[in-house]
């Protein structure tokens, strides 16, 4: 699992895909987690917009990245 941190919270879940390069765009990141192929926390989330925090995990083909506030 990989460590990313984060500057601010929270942050939108389809941008913090877009910016860790899990996928090549926004659009591209909402239509994966549109399609419930994205999991926070070990749950499928469907919202684009969901709120990361501090200590959450994303889930995404094979790759989990847990969220750290710097």
């Amino acid at each position: 699992m990989r460590e990313v941190e984060i500057s601010r919270e929270p942050v939108e879940l389809y941008k913090i895909l877009k910016f860790e390069s899990m996928v090549t765009s926004g659009g591209e990141a909402k239509a994966v987690i549109g399609n419930g192929e994205v999991r926070v926390n070990g749950k499928v989330e469907t919202r684009k917009r969901k709120k990361i925090v501090s200590g959450d995990i994303i889930e995404f083909e094979n790759e989990k990245i847990r969220i750290q506030f710097k």
